[in-house]
């Protein structure tokens, strides 16, 4: 599990393998990844555009961005939490991700929450750090 912490809103992200959906000889790999996403903070929040960097273990980087997440721009209210999943092909057996939120607080001011980087390896490579 991974964790960042920006501003009072935290971030937890759990990725796992998808071997049903992977072809390795085919240089096809498939994960998933749940993201918690909590507010430590006194007000709401609402998630309105994400920013996913995403590098393949040939260290080739791929740019991801759009408004929210899994079509929803969600308000999260202070004490309350936001959970999705979603998925990330490669073609190679092991990867990283990172990236960033764009919240809008209430009074209409944006800020940045980290999404904190995570290792994305084929079972047969857990321990590798990318």
């Amino acid at each position: 599990m991974y964790r960042a912490v920006t501003n009072g809103i935290q971030v937890t992200v759990e990725p796992f393998y998808l071997a049903d959906q992977s072809s390795p000889e085919e240089g096809s790999y498939v994960w998933g990844y749940t993201v918690e996403i909590v507010n430590l903070g006194d007000v709401p929040v609402q998630l309105r555009r994400r920013h996913w960097l995403i590098t393949d273990g040939n260290g080739q980087m791929q740019e991801v961005e759009g408004p929210g997440v899994v079509g929803e721009e969600p308000v999260i209210k202070p004490g309350e939490a936001f959970e999705y999943s979603s998925g990330c092909p490669l073609t190679t057996p092991s990867g990283i991700m990172e990236g960033a939120y764009l919240m809008e607080l209430p009074d209409g001011r944006m800020m940045n929450v980290s999404i904190p980087p995570f290792s994305l390896d084929t079972p047969n490579r857990r321990g590798f750090l990318n």
